[in-house]
């Protein structure tokens, strides 16, 4: 394994005798060392794209599997994308050691046993059309290795999304995604800039996909779930524009079909 940046010592000393402003505008600094870090990484996002699309089409899955922060982020992907794009929960699937109930509190040496996360990945009937994605600033989290080295080695997609180069969780992916963000201000602390990175990789992964597999018109979510007034509010505008409806038809319409798309599919075969 190479040398762990995410570990190194933050380049900033004594943060307890600091000005609250000054915190707010060092971690600020530190922040802006993101989205170079993520642009340079951007090829590797875009094969990753391109195959987890071929295989959706297909009927594959997207795995996230991950621990702490790094699982949860995979988590919060994974639930906004059948509300936001109408597509089932079994589609991208987050996966964390410790189960759901370390989404809120962390469960101690989850992390630590390499053969769990295969056993829980094979409860979803995994097969070759599916990609398992290991998100871990560090690199070298057992659950997350465990999980990629055993699915490539029975002919499945594998990726990975680190802020160490050289570890031991990209040489068992096919894919490694290594977004470098340098030290965190708090010396380990990935949930910051490592964090923000993933977070910043997980959206673009799934927007694409989302865009690639016709989940988008336009710029519009045309396929969003209606879970509440504002989401009604939001298709109603869409289906407006799109067909110059009254407001007062174009709602009735949008809720008649269930979805965006559906809707303005209706008015054009009228």
């Amino acid at each position: 394994m190479g040398k762990s940046i995410t570990e190194s010592s933050s380049i900033y000393q004594n943060l307890e005798n600091m000005s609250v402003f000054e915190l707010l505008m060092n971690i600020h600094e530190e922040d802006k060392k993101v989205l170079p870090a993520v642009e340079k990484v951007i090829p590797k996002i875009e094969e990753l794209v391109t195959k987890v699309a071929e295989n959706m089409k297909k009927g594959g899955r997207l795995f996230y599997i991950g621990a702490g922060t790094s699982g949860r982020l995979g988590i919060l992907d994974a639930s906004e994308i059948p509300p936001t794009y109408g597509v089932g929960y079994d589609l991208v699937i987050g996966l964390i050691a410790g189960g759901d109930r370390a989404i809120r509190k962390a469960v101690e040496a989850a992390e630590d046993d390499g053969e769990l996360s295969w056993k829980e990945l094979q409860q979803y009937q995994i097969s070759k059309l599916d990609t398992v994605v290991g998100i871990a600033a560090s690199g070298s989290t057992p659950y997350v290795i465990g999980a990629v080295k055993n699915a490539r080695e029975n002919g499945i997609l594998t990726a990975c999304i680190t802020s160490n180069p050289g570890t031991k969780l990209a040489e068992n992916v096919d894919i490694p995604v290594e977004a470098i963000v340098g030290p965190e201000f708090v010396t380990g602390s990935t949930r910051m800039k490592s964090g923000t990175a993933q977070k910043l990789i997980l959206n673009m992964i799934t927007t694409t996909l989302m865009i690639k597999l016709g989940r988008v018109k336009g710029n519009k979510m045309v396929n969003m779930q209606l879970t509440n007034k504002k989401l009604v509010e939001r298709g109603t505008r869409m289906i407006m524009e799109e067909t110059g409806l009254s407001e007062r038809k174009a709602r009735n319409l949008l809720l008649l079909q269930g979805s965006v798309k559906k809707a303005i599919d209706s008015y054009r075969t009228e």
